[in-house]
């Protein structure tokens, strides 16, 4: 089964890279730059992997997940959630760890965050 996975990144270029790379390992993909986009996304659908970068041009990749909850359970949002940042201060991680989400610093290593998420 191709699981569905839902791309947050406002940075082109790391946007098109992870949607190619996941759509070799025969994911299906949603890209989004925006996170207003992405929580009617993630509330009207439903993903298996959800990969977010922390610092979107709009609202922050924090703000999302808040969001996410009226639909997703933690165990959910802990499952599904990826988030990538440059900002990983131990601030930022300690908060991502109250989700129980993983946290990828960038430069990304793309393929263990693929393998992460199919």
């Amino acid at each position: 089964m191709n699981k569905k996975i839902l791309v947050i990144e406002d940075e082109p270029l790391i946007l098109r890279t992870l949607k190619v790379f996941l759509e070799k390992k025969g994911a299906s993909v949603t890209a989004t730059s925006s996170g207003k986009d992405a929580i009617d996304l993630i509330l009207n659908e439903d993903f298996d992997g959800i990969i977010c970068d922390l610092m979107l041009n709009d609202i922050t990749g924090f703000d999302v997940i808040e969001e996410a909850k009226q639909k997703l359970s933690p165990e959910q949002i802990s499952s599904k959630f990826i988030i990538i940042t440059a900002y990983s201060s131990d601030q930022i991680i300690q908060r991502a760890k109250q989700y129980g989400c993983k946290i990828y610093p960038k430069p990304l290593d793309v393929s263990r965050v693929i393998d992460e998420i199919v």
